[in-house]
């Protein structure tokens, strides 16, 4: 571990010359604690959205946070809400965090690490007794991934009021409802317009996040300044042709919704690949039925992702990936039904507190690049209620959403230092 981080927990704040720094041994058992539920088999993590392993990783985080003696709460969203006992009961807030979920067999960074890193924030806040004009509060978002129960960025979303986009009865892939998970995770889906803040009360959020991609490693930053996310266009596509004996039914006249699905997996590689109409396209999930080999598929579902930096381009793929998906169903003989389940536009960082992340990193002695971001994230959701800022750390060959997911311990350690204090700054009104 680098020598900085020694004896940390007795580090001092207040001094330019003195950041305070978090307590490395913690935050990396915490790591490794969050990823023994629901580890698989190949080394990964599968801890769907209100699944049963989700529950008990958010007792965990509720019990690790109690211990230290801050103030837990559950929303009607789901989003565990951490606070300290002490300190202003009234005025703005900086939410900073992440999400407790994962996608099937992925990795124990992703979601887990900002979480982690915002309890260690507000643990280190009391121990060093600091006293702040805004109110830190650590959140740990529901249903970020939408792996099971398909409605990603759920408790963002929620915190956010913007409730109208998302379903009335959520269903999981399997067909049951989400009101039962919902309620077991401490949430209410009838209550769910009870989660939103009130507009303006969140004066910032901060989000830490392995990057996910290669360039810090490539690059040999330690610390990445987040300046824009990509935007984000989510398509479920119904196809229905006919089921039909796959040994006496003759090719010609055949409505096989396979050979339909097959040629809109195909158009949506060209939006991208070719046409470059969007930044990638991608089509990570299909399902048939009735799923005999000696059947001809008679339906199948699958979805389409489009994922860009501008608005307008989004806009543009997404019309010529519904008017291909509608001639290929007139091709094929199929009813072929496109329907947009996600929307999310591109947000740009707030300048002010990408300007504190950088100034952070520097004075911990930390080289730093500006970087956009290619995945999604609950602080492009943060956009419409606060300015937002996210700091990342670097992935071993940028590899995410894997088992081999891996970032080194002393990066893990740095960037909750920049986050913990950028946290500072920002509470004691330095971007407020």
């Amino acid at each position: 571990m680098r020598s900085r981080h020694q004896g940390a927990e007795n580090v001092g704040v207040g001094s330019s010359d003195s950041p305070l720094c978090v307590n490395a041994e913690r935050v990396l058992r915490r790591i490794e604690e969050l990823a023994g539920i629901g580890a698989t088999p190949e080394g990964g993590v599968t801890r769907l959205g209100f699944s049963a392993a989700d529950r008990e990783a958010q007792r965990y985080l509720a019990d690790e946070a109690r211990r230290s003696g801050l103030v837990v709460d559950v929303d009607s969203a789901g989003n565990v809400l951490m606070r300290r006992a002490h300190g202003p009961s009234t005025g703005r807030s900086v939410l900073f965090g992440l999400h407790l979920d994962t996608v099937r067999n992925g990795g124990r960074l992703d979601g887990a690490y900002g979480v982690v890193g915002a309890l260690e924030v507000l643990e280190r806040l009391d121990e060093a007794g600091v006293e702040t004009a805004l109110k830190p509060v650590a959140v740990a978002f529901s249903n970020e991934e939408g792996a099971l129960f398909q409605q990603p960025f759920w408790g963002s979303l929620s915190l956010t009021g913007r409730i109208d986009d998302l379903p009335r009865d959520p269903r999981d892939l399997n067909g049951l409802s989400l009101r039962e998970p919902l309620r077991l995770a401490g949430g209410d889906l009838d209550a769910l317009e009870t989660a939103a803040w009130p507009q303006g009360s969140i004066a910032a959020y901060l989000e830490l996040h392995i990057e996910q991609g290669p360039v810090l490693e490539r690059t040999g930053f330690p610390i990445g300044v987040v300046d824009s996310i990509v935007g984000r266009i989510v398509i479920d596509v119904d196809i229905t042709g006919q089921a039909g004996h796959a040994g006496t039914t003759p090719m010609p006249g055949r409505r096989d919704a396979l050979v339909a699905a097959g040629q809109i997996v195909q158009a949506a590689e060209r939006l991208a690949a070719e046409r470059q109409l969007c930044r990638v396209a991608t089509v990570g999930r299909l399902s048939l039925q009735p799923g005999s080999t000696n059947v001809i598929p008679g339906a199948v579902s699958l979805t389409a992702e489009l994922r860009d930096g501008s608005r307008s381009r989004l806009v543009t793929a997404e019309r010529e990936f519904r008017g291909e998906a509608a001639l290929i169903g007139k091709q094929t003989g199929c009813e072929v039904k496109a329907k947009a389940s996600l929307r999310v536009d591109p947000e740009d960082a707030d300048p002010r507190i990408r300007d504190i992340v950088a100034t952070v990193a520097s004075r911990l002695g930390l080289t730093h690049t500006t970087t956009p971001s290619g995945a999604g994230h609950d602080a492009q959701v943060m956009a419409s209620a606060a300015p937002f800022g996210m700091i990342f750390v670097p992935s071993q060959d940028g590899l995410s959403h894997v088992p081999q997911e891996y970032t080194a311990p002393e990066d893990l350690v740095d960037g909750a230092d920049v986050l913990l204090n950028s946290v500072l700054a920002l509470t004691r009104g330095s971007a407020a």
